[in-house]
């Protein structure tokens, strides 16, 4: 079958091509697919122009409504709406994760998720946040500090924590994105022609049906992909490069890497929309042929272009390299050549811990689709924040004799931390709304060891022509008071972290207790050194083919849920976050699943 490229066709050019855009030439159709919580408190739940008083379930219930309608109906989405004023600045916000999509819908779907599921970035991005700044930033990044003394809801010991708002002088009508050399890779394998709310693969091999069937959740994922695609192009200007690269059991180019100029966009998506699934996920190949369209493109001016693949994939690979330091090598040469990684992942079996392994790579993010319409809504929005990478190897030093660094939340490079020293590989662009900025912080959980409140902090970074730039500041950490915070953007922080590390250790527990038949225990060392992930959480599949497990909360389990979810609730009151609130309907939808 040859290759061609729909390119400056014009409707009376009546003339037959061939089909390059799938991967067997007698693809004439696309196949059908088979398609409470309790108290009194009074709250605001915040929309625009108006302050009401709501107990708390009528504020879960139109919360929940609210997140509906952003599903449906994406225009009036949840959350802070963004208005691109001229004179505001933008914020910043870490790579990797950019959303927890895929553990909010498995739940909603009644599967148990992956522990990877819910990422710290990932959550974090799902919130606004006061970064404390105080002083005009005329720097790319101006790192802000603030510091809390919060009791562990659990072993109510005082924990110590240092929050890193991310901050940019960068004006929003000065930010523009690079020309971008962009090459999407699309996942046409078997497995993506499975609805979009359903496993491929239960946990014997079988495919399962539950869940919502609302009519964007029974569409087949590779449904859901053609038309995210489509709607991505329209995000492209003439000055931009595009390739499009198929893969199942290989990998198969349906346009090379040229201009939009002179692409007929309209006809490229009737092309994309024809796409359909079948075979197996050879996801090296696509990477290899994806990262071949670049070979040209080695004389492009980095300072001019960036280079991005962006998959859309459920990430289930199961021929050719499945090794995760396989691919992860892969793509981390590509960041080598400055050519980055967006991965886009489909349906609720989207295998997050592959993916999270891939965009630790410098310059790489993902985004979990879950609606084909909320996906344009987030293109209109974000594309150009998601492929302009704008800071580098971030390094934070803390030098202090009293504190050191215990923990890292909302940096997918955490593990790579000390006691002295916090890396970020990537920090993207991202709104600022309000004086808060959307994922803007990331936190660190201090171990105190003397009463010296002096903190000097050093950061280091890179920008995106390879020039470093940095600042120095000292705090002093002198609060002894229990439950103090510095602003609410740290305040939210720390429970939201404190929210995932119980939600990562009680997946995994649950889904270790389905694998050894064993039962699961409460983790009671949560009241003796509060809450924390065990040494013993890690990867659990053994092989990227996502299996579907029901949803289950084990009795112990669902005490200790029952008791976070009140300290929540009790939080969210102080801070006056309603939108917060989405997590407690998870925890409430928990308890209902002893």
């Amino acid at each position: 079958m040859g290759i061609f490229s729909f390119v400056g066709l014009s409707d009376s050019d009546h003339v037959s091509y061939p089909d390059t855009w799938n991967l067997q030439s007698n693809f004439a159709m696309e196949p059908t697919t088979t398609s409470s919580g309790s108290g009194g408190y009074m709250g605001n739940v915040g929309t625009e122009g108006q302050t009401d008083s709501y107990t708390l379930e009528e504020a879960l219930e139109l919360q929940s409504r609210r997140i509906e309608s952003a599903e449906t109906n994406p225009a009036s989405g949840s959350g802070t709406p963004y208005q691109n004023t001229n004179d505001k600045t933008i914020g910043l916000a870490v790579g990797g994760a950019q959303d927890i999509n895929n553990f909010r819908k498995n739940i909603e779907n009644n599967y148990l998720p992956l522990h990877t599921d819910i990422t710290y970035e990932g959550l974090f991005y799902d919130y606004y946040f006061d970064t404390g700044n105080k002083q005009e930033c005329s720097k790319l990044f101006c790192p802000s500090y603030s510091y809390a003394v919060s009791k562990d809801p659990f072993s109510e010991k005082d924990e110590y924590y240092l929050s890193v708002g991310l901050n940019s002088g960068l004006k929003q009508s000065d930010f523009e994105r690079k020309k971008l050399n962009l090459v999407v890779v699309l996942d046409v394998s078997g497995s993506m022609d499975s609805p979009f709310n359903r496993y491929h693969y239960d946990q014997y091999g079988n495919r399962v049906y539950y869940g919502n069937v609302s009519d964007d959740y029974t569409k087949s994922k590779i449904k859901v992909a053609t038309e995210s695609l489509a709607s991505l192009i329209d995000n492209l200007n003439d000055d931009d490069k595009l390739s499009i690269v198929l893969f199942s059991n290989n990998a198969h180019l349906s346009k090379p890497l040229e201009s939009m100029e002179t692409t007929d966009k309209e006809q490229l998506k009737k092309n994309i929309l024809q796409i359909y699934a079948s075979g197996g996920t050879n996801m090296a190949s696509g990477i290899q042929m994806g990262t071949s369209q670049f070979d040209e493109m080695s004389d492009s001016n980095q300072f001019e272009y960036e280079n991005r693949i962006i998959f859309l994939t459920d990430a289930m690979p199961n021929i050719g390299e499945t090794r995760d330091d396989g691919l992860f090598g892969m793509i981390k040469d590509n960041a080598d050549k400055n050519i980055h990684t967006t991965v886009i992942g489909i349906g609720v079996d989207f295998n997050t811990e592959l993916t999270e392994q891939i965009t630790k790579v410098s310059g790489a993010n993902y985004y979990s689709v879950h609606s084909s319409l909320s996906f344009e809504k987030r293109m209109v929005d974000e594309f150009d924040f998601m492929v302009t990478p704008l800071v580098f190897d971030l390094v934070l030093s803390l030098d202090a004799d009293g504190y050191v660094i215990d923990k890292v939340y909302g940096s997918p490079e955490s593990n790579e931390s000390t006691g002295e020293i916090m890396r970020v590989n990537t920090l993207f662009p991202s709104k600022v709304e309000g004086g808060e900025t959307k994922g803007g912080i990331v936190i660190l959980k201090l171990e105190k060891i003397s009463d010296d409140g002096t903190i000097n902090l050093k950061t280091n970074y890179k920008d995106r022509m390879g020039q470093t730039d940095g600042n120095t500041i000292t705090i002093d950490f002198s609060s002894t008071q229990s439950d103090f915070y510095e602003n609410p953007g740290i305040h939210k922080g720390i429970i939201l972290a404190r929210y995932a590390e119980l939600m990562q250790t009680w997946v995994f527990d649950e889904r270790m207790s389905h694998v050894t038949h064993d039962n699961v225990l409460a983790p009671k060392f949560f009241y003796g050194d509060g809450i924390h992930i065990p040494d013993y959480v890690g990867n659990s599949l053994g092989r990227w083919e996502r299996q579907s497990i029901p949803l289950q909360v084990s009795g112990e389990y669902a005490g200790v849920i029952v008791e976070f979810n009140d300290y929540f609730k009790e939080q969210i009151i102080s801070i006056e976050d309603y939108d917060l609130l989405q997590e407690v309907m998870i925890m409430q939808k928990l308890e209902d699943h002893t």
